[in-house]
């Protein structure tokens, strides 16, 4: 039986970021649904017992409950010989596009709550500061590219990776097309080759992108 227990929406991109690593480590949770939308149960006072901010996803791992999809990603790395570099320029590196994940790229995820969903919100600004951070991861793997790595941290896929990958992948939710940034495309159609990988409703198949 297995020791992680992973709090879910099936919907949600930042629970889908923690599900895909979990495949791509080739890892097993237990599921526990947690229905946002319509349900609202992120709010029930179960689920804010084990998450008090009513943060999804939530991991169970070691005994210890982490609340957000980049804690987990980063519980879930550690001590992995490729996903979370050791030396400390990659680890920082790492660090630096998990904390991107969270902060301007967070405007993607949340522009995708509102056009889906009909979460209130500023429709148009946020969906133009996702559209900014996606230029932003552009233009840098533009540049690895050219130094020949088309990943964004190191000789292969990390826990960047995954963390940037939904925000891209998703983003004709919220009507931002792909065609801008081939760069991405390059490197999408890379990550859907992973070994272990796995979709979610709105990720285009390799055949489309």
């Amino acid at each position: 039986m297995t020791d992680l227990v992973l709090h879910d929406d099936v919907l949600d991109e930042n629970c889908y970021r923690v599900r895909l690593f979990l495949s791509l480590l080739g890892r097993q949770a237990r599921m526990v649904a947690v229905n946002v939308v319509p349900g609202g149960a992120q709010d029930s006072p179960a689920f804010r017992a084990i998450s008090p901010a009513g943060v999804l996803p939530v991991l169970r791992i070691a005994g210890v409950e982490v609340c957000g999809a980049g804690a987990a990603l980063l519980a879930l790395a550690h001590g992995t010989q490729t996903w979370l570099p050791r030396d400390p320029g990659g680890f920082a590196e790492v660090a630096h596009w998990l904390e991107f994940a969270g902060g301007p790229l967070a405007a993607a995820t949340r522009a995708r709550r509102i056009f889906l969903f009909g979460e209130p919100g500023d429709r148009d600004g946020l969906r133009r500061q996702g559209a900014a951070a996606l230029r932003i991861m552009e233009d840098h793997l533009a540049l690895r590219w050219l130094d020949g790595s088309p990943w964004f941290v190191g000789d292969g896929p990390t826990v960047a990776d995954v963390a940037l990958f939904p925000a891209f992948a998703l983003s004709r939710d919220w009507e931002v097309g792909h065609e801008a940034f081939p760069a991405l495309r390059r490197w999408m159609r890379r990550m859907l080759a992973l070994p272990g990988f796995v979709t979610m409703p709105g990720i285009p198949d390799l055949g489309v992108v």
